[in-house]
């Protein structure tokens, strides 16, 4: 029985005991979902729901919990029901019942520990969206890692999500870029405000590739197309860069698009944020109210010479993501955008929208790594490829993804590289490959899953870890919920545990010459169970499972 097949059976006791006094409460399945007890003498699973409905009721807790253990006791599977405290309930499975949830998620495969809890939503997911003038470093590493992880939680709680990166292509920016890549293609010094670098160089040697007559243009014309190919040829870079990482995005996002056309994107913003009502001019210029959404002063969003500001650019985009369907945005940005927060969240106001609830703005601390170099290629900062080769993949991923977004970080990459315990990647690998070399034994022992009896699934380890495997989905719901995927990795670190300490006390395979038995058959049924939920939680970390180690 799982846990969420369990609170639908006390939902319906729940409501059946409302109407019968004539309540009024209305009762969700929220309102019944289970936990676990920290104290395993207290049973498999545990209810407040007595102390959310006995007010209402007219009643005290104790008395309202008596009353639903009566029908609880009564469902199939379940084992003794208590009574504690105030009005907890607690629910002790028989082992058959709690031993199918083994077999359960076998059958499911990738599904188990998906759910429809969020489903609706039609979310849209902005990350890393670095300017394409260099390549990425170690802040937009941690956002990679932490948004492709937040995506991969959203949708299995069942939100439609589509991963985005605004591309910072418009501005002065890039003609100081291209500026730099003509300078280099010239051998000339680096321009005043360009951007230096052995990457600029390489860049300047690629647009030469692709347009070797370069030099013999005039200036303006070779500078535009050396900002153009550089462009092409930096985004591209990021774009590998980020799928090594296993990181994808859906829509790539230029900001050029927004300043195009007649009138542009940014000239319709302006009229819709108008006729909003919270559009007014004053001195020239063209200001948004956004004072009125918990900004701490209004913003010019065209100035008096009639140039469009940053923030014109930002609502524009904000109103194209309502435009294409999204009704909800969440934005991740680095730890020196605070100032962002009240400007989204007004643009969200000024657009109609609620800024509560329509938009969310996560910001990111700062991240270091023990020991990491400057780029030698960028010169002056830790870039995404150097620290993808120098400790691989699953290890950044995987340690970026296990703390959350708020908290600054600090990574021993000694500890990374270790194949000890003591390495958390390794550790959860590890339980995944034993898994997996536990199911080749078993084969070659004539061991098969013809065979499951769950109730021969009773030994204090097996309660432990198939408490711990039934946890999965909500774990999954609420990192969603909570956009905190960090919640999937200790969770996995925790069924890890669980898995080696049932290794060391269960035999899937019988010892010697002894028979095979309808034990060894459904043990490795959980054993397989155990494997599939550290895949399923390793995926939606962007980490691979090997099968061997």
């Amino acid at each position: 029985m799982t846990p969420a097949e369990l609170s639908a059976r006390i939902l319906d006791i729940v409501n059946a005991l409302v109407a019968s006094r004539e309540g009024t409460v209305s009762v969700s399945i929220d309102d019944v979902r289970l936990d676990r007890p920290k104290n395993r003498d207290h049973g498999d699973w545990a209810s407040s729901v007595a102390l959310k409905i006995a007010k209402p009721l007219g009643s005290n807790p104790r008395e309202i919990a008596t009353a639903l253990a009566e029908g609880i006791a009564k469902v199939d599977g379940v084992a003794s029901v208590d009574v504690a405290g105030p009005g907890f309930i607690n629910i002790t499975l028989d082992a058959a019942a709690a031993g199918a949830l083994a077999k359960s998620i076998v059958e499911q495969g990738a599904a188990y520990g998906t759910s429809d809890g969020l489903a609706g939503q039609k979310i849209n997911l902005e990350f890393v969206s670095a300017n394409p003038t260099g390549p990425l470093h170690i802040g937009h590493t941690r956002w990679a890692a932490l948004g492709d992880s937040l995506g991969r939680v959203l949708r299995a709680a069942g939100a439609d999500v589509t991963n985005e990166f605004y591309i910072n292509d418009a501005g002065n920016q890039m003609n100081n870029f291209g500026a730099s890549i003509l300078a280099a293609a010239k051998g000339e010094p680096t321009p005043e405000n360009g951007y230096p670098g052995q990457y600029v160089t390489d860049l300047a040697k690629g647009v030469l590739e692709l347009e070797p007559n370069l030099l013999e243009l005039d200036d303006e014309t070779a500078l535009a197309l050396a900002r153009e190919l550089g462009y092409q040829l930096q985004l591209q870079e990021i774009k590998d860069s980020l799928a090594r990482f296993n990181v994808e995005f859906d829509v790539w996002f230029s900001e050029r698009t927004l300043h195009e056309g007649n009138p542009s994107a940014i000239d319709r913003a302006v009229d819709r944020l108008r006729e909003q009502g919270h559009v007014y001019d004053e001195d020239d210029a063209i200001w948004v109210r956004t004072t009125d959404f918990g900004d701490d002063k209004d913003r010019v969003i065209k100035r008096g010479n009639g140039i469009y500001t940053y923030f014109a650019a930002d609502a524009a985009y904000y109103l194209s993501k309502t435009d294409r369907g999204f009704n909800h945005k969440i934005y991740l940005l680095g730890a020196d955008h605070h100032g962002y927060v009240h400007r989204i969240k007004a643009i969200a106001g000024a657009s109609g929208e609620d800024p509560q609830k329509d938009v969310e703005v996560l910001i990111g601390q700062l991240v270091s790594i023990n020991g990491a170099k400057l780029s030698k290629r960028a010169g002056n900062i830790i870039e995404l490829n150097d620290l993808q080769a120098w400790l691989g993949t699953d290890a950044l991923r995987y340690s970026l993804a296990r703390y959350p977004a708020d908290s600054p970080l600090t990574l021993d990459p000694e500890v990374l590289q270790r194949r000890t315990n003591d390495n958390p990647v390794f550790y959860v690998q590890y339980a995944h490959a034993r898994t997996n070399q536990v199911s080749r034994n078993a084969e070659a022992a004539g061991v098969s899953r013809d065979t499951f009896d769950a109730s021969l699934l009773s030994h204090e380890t097996e309660s432990i870890l198939l408490g711990s495997l039934a946890e999965f989905p909500r774990i999954v719901l609420q990192a969603a919920e909570l956009r905190e995927p960090h919640r999937v990795a200790r969770y996995a670190e925790e069924l890890a545990g669980a898995y080696h300490r049932w290794y060391d006390n269960c035999r899937v395979t019988p010892q010697g010459d002894a028979p095979v038995e309808a034990v060894h058959g459904t043990r490795l049924w959980l054993n397989d169970a155990t494997g599939q939920v550290l895949r399923n939680a390793l995926d939606l970390l962007g980490v691979d499972a090997p099968e061997r180690m």
